[in-house]
């Protein structure tokens, strides 16, 4: 069967959920084969083998850490000659979109992003995606070289499949490029306790409709008692009622949650882009025209700041 190159996103050896949802992904192409790279890369190998890794390529340089990106990609491309995988998965974030990009302009494939779903053909893998600020579902199928393609958080299942999960100490050789831009200063994000916004499985958002910084509480009252995670408009994002990391839109983050609730959102396109391939989407707004509406499984016309406490309250009692 041939082997399919899984790139592993992990936090000092901590696997994160769209690694794991990338070999649930890979296991229908082949046979998924990770690589872990930085500090902690070889503690990743126990979750990838419970999860279908039948090999975890490791190597834990420091030039991981102390350069942006390029360091990974010569890994990336060491592995890739090392396994000549039927395809490289690479989770959609922004710096995985970056390594797959420059893997496939290294190795002469073309490159797809952003999918949201994968499949086998006799051609090769066939992508889900959405298109034109997801008016469009297209699928897409890459038809020179080997297939890069880097899938959306939250696109397919986190699957427990035991595998041998052989660990291998992988060679890399970095290139001149990798040390061209280096890392001087960190500063950690303050946790919020809340889910990440691009992985999270539920997802609240607040729009023009808050009206104002300090009513977003409301909104954050309700993420917290669904353990979801908090998003903004870019009207409210604009308004300085809310960060920018938190915005999702066009210009902001892509999300694709299980469930979306929308509070005082109109449903601009650029926010629909954003947000339009959620499984279940719910939204709240007192303007019964609103283009959100068109889109929504569930909606509520009513005042955010009567709707959203009771439905808060009583999600709490519920759990309570």
């Amino acid at each position: 069967m041939a082997e399919v190159l899984v790139y592993v996103d992990h936090v000092d050896g901590a696997v994160r959920k769209p690694t794991l949802e990338l070999l649930t992904l890979a296991r229908r192409l082949g046979e998924p084969v990770a690589l872990a790279v930085g500090a902690g890369a070889a503690a990743t190998a126990t979750a990838l083998a419970e999860h279908g890794a039948v090999k975890v390529l490791t190597d834990e340089a420091s030039e991981y850490a102390d350069y942006l990106v390029v360091p990974k990609v010569d890994a990336l491309q060491a592995a890739y000659n090392a396994v000549s995988p039927a395809a490289v998965l690479v989770p959609s974030s922004a710096e995985g979109k970056e390594i797959a990009a420059r893997l496939a302009v290294r190795i002469g494939s073309g490159v797809i992003t952003d999918a949201t779903d994968l499949t086998a053909s006799e051609q090769g893998p066939v992508a889900t995606q959405s298109a034109f600020a997801a008016s469009f579902t297209t699928t897409t199928r890459v038809a020179k070289g080997t297939p890069v393609i880097t899938v959306k958080p939250n696109s397919a299942p986190v699957e427990a499949a035991p595998a041998a999960g052989t660990v291998q100490a992988l060679t890399v050789t970095f290139s001149e490029q990798a040390k061209g831009t280096k890392v001087t200063a960190r500063t950690p994000r303050e946790s919020t306790g809340r889910p990440d916004l691009t992985e999270a499985a539920i997802v609240v958002s607040g729009g023009r409709g808050v009206n104002g910084a300090e009513n977003f509480a409301i909104i954050e009252a309700l993420a917290d008692s669904l353990g979801a995670a908090v998003g903004a408009s870019r009207a409210a994002v604009d308004a300085g009622w809310y960060p920018h990391s938190n915005q999702v839109g066009q210009t902001g983050k892509s999300v694709s949650p299980q469930l979306y609730i929308a509070n005082g959102i109109s449903g601009a396109i650029q926010h629909r882009a954003g947000m339009q391939t959620s499984k279940t989407i719910v939204a709240v707004n007192k303007d019964a025209e609103a283009p959100i509406f068109d889109l929504v499984d569930y909606g509520v016309v009513g005042d955010l700041f009567d709707v959203v406490p009771q439905l808060t309250e009583e999600v709490n009692t519920r759990k309570g």
